[in-house]
This record gives C-alpha cells, structure tokens and sequence, in this order.
C-alpha cells in the first residue's frame, strides 16, 4: 500500500525535530573528547534533547572504531572514549512520535580523518540526488562510488532506512552500494540517509556483536508476574514502539523487583533486542547521517 504523504502538521513536527537533533548533534561535537565516559556523552545527548523539547527516538549511539552501531552505555556504565579513536555518536529525535535520525564521526587520530570525510562527502552526494522517482539503486551506486573514489570502503550491509511515526525503520532500506534491483523514491516519503565507511582493507561487512543494550517493545503474551506485566505496561506507554535503554528504566519499580522482571520479559520475548554491530575484519568504521523528506524538487534535509 503506497504511503500517505505526511500532513502539514506532521511536516511542522519533523522541522522541529530536526531543528533539535542539529543543535545537539553540533553541541556533541565540542562535547565529545578523550578519556571522558560514554555514559556521560549518552546522558548530555539525551538530557539536550528534553531540554530543547523533544524525546530520544532512541538510546544515544556511542559506536567506537570499529564497533559500527547499536552500542548505547548500560546501567552503571565504567568504559570512557579511548584516546585516537574514532567515535560515533547517533542522535534520535522525535516531537509526538514524527522521528528524525543523525549522526556525527568524531575522529581523534588525524590517520582515521580521511574516513570521516568520505562519509560526509558520501552522504552530500546521496542528498543532491534525492527525489521522487530516484530509485533506490541509483543512490546506492552514488554512494559507493563516492566513498571508492576516496580509495575506501562503504560497508554494504548496513543501510538507511525510511522512518514513520514511533517507527525507527519504516519498511524500505537505502543501501550504500550499487544493486540490481530496487524500488522508486516517493513523494512526501522521510528516510534517514546515512553512508557507513571503513578502510580499503576491511570485509566492509557488519557482523553481530555480544553486547545488547538496546531493546523495544515486541508483542504482548500472557504473563504470571505482575511485576513483568508492571514493567511492560510501563514500556508500551512510555516508549510504543521506539528502542529504549535499560537505564531509561531504572526509576520504573525498585531495582529488586525490576531486574527479574526485565530478565523474564527478555525470555519471554516481549521485548527485541538490539545486538551491536562490529565491523567483521575489525576496521574502524565511520558514519555521517541526515534524515530528509522528499519534497517535488529534491529533499528538505530536517537535520541539517
């Protein structure tokens, strides 16, 4: 079924959200640096974006060299930023569930610059050719010659995606490299665009990781706990859909009863989980990302 354009209602809250998600993703820039805890840039992150009134789409990305994405601190968190590393810090934003996505590559070792430059140069070229009927093949193959022509990698299995309201992933995916087949940009339709770049070296795949500290609410089942069901009927209202953190919950109940009742809604899978993404050769990997709305001529880019 062909999408609905957004209203003009729904067009106002994204330009908010996107207004927000720029001014904090260019606050997190000075923010950022060596040897400070990730839980600290996760919490500025999430704090500015309340303060500037919008909600996390999602837990705060803190993905570092060649950890890709999905990486967010846990409960209690003790691991700082590396020194020469390159990390990535991805930034949701929503204002009453109409979401935007960015990111920025914060890079501490001029060696991994020419990573950063490519994803950002990647991600200009990517947005320039954005509109209706641009098929989605076309873009990937823009993206990747962008990135190869820098004598890097774009990492093929990681794409952008559409977005809709209280949804992260909407349906269709952009890739970052040429394909044989594909779908046509449409009217009035919201994607985050977001190329990923490692080295010339690299698989320039993402695997699975062991870490999980993202998660969202899945289905509803019949549960025999009322702490279980306390805690899912408070994860449904507060986050419908949208990932969240085990550290959003933590004022939900006390953290004797919460941390059974979290393990048994994981088992029961009530919940879906987000495992990090490391690049599979273990090279640094970079990403630069906007989220537009295809407009007649081109694209609005809501977070520049």
């Amino acid at each position: 079924m062909k999408a609905r354009p957004p209203s003009e209602e729904a067009v106002k809250k994204l330009i908010e959200a996107g207004r927000i998600a720029s001014r904090v993703r260019e606050a997190v820039k000075k923010y950022v640096r060596e040897g400070m805890p990730i839980i600290d840039v996760c919490e500025f992150v999430e704090s500015s974006i309340r303060e500037r009134g919008g909600e996390p789409a999602f837990p705060c990305n803190v993905s570092i060299n060649e950890v890709a994405a999905h990486s967010t601190s846990p409960p209690g968190d003790v691991r700082t930023i590396p020194e020469g590393s390159v990390v990535k810090v991805d930034i949701g934003v929503h204002v009453d569930g109409y979401v935007v996505d960015t990111a920025v590559t914060t890079c501490f070792n001029a060696d991994w610059e020419p990573l950063v430059l490519a994803a950002e140069e990647a991600l200009k070229e990517a947005v320039k050719l954005l509109r209706p009927g641009v098929s989605s093949s076309e873009l990937g193959f823009r993206i990747q010659r962008a990135i190869e022509s820098k004598g890097l990698k774009p990492v093929s299995n990681l794409t952008g995606h559409q977005v809709g309201r209280y949804l992260i992933h909407a349906g269709k995916a952009l890739p970052n490299v040429a394909h044989s087949f594909g779908f046509k940009i449409e009217l009035g339709e919201v994607y985050a665009v977001e190329p990923f770049v490692t080295t010339a070296d690299a698989v320039g795949k993402v695997k699975t990781g062991r870490e999980v500290t993202i998660f969202r609410f899945q289905r509803r089942k019949p549960l025999k706990g009322v702490d279980e069901r306390e805690l899912l009927d408070y994860i449904e209202r507060r986050f419908r859909t949208l990932p969240f953190a085990e550290r959003w919950l933590l004022n939900a109940m006390p953290k004797g009863r919460y941390e059974e009742a979290f393990r048994k809604l994981l088992s029961s899978k009530c919940l879906f989980s987000y495992p990090i993404f490391v690049e599979a050769s273990g090279k640094r990997v970079a990403q630069a990302e906007h989220t537009v709305l295809i407009v007649e001529n081109g694209c609005l880019i809501l977070t520049e």
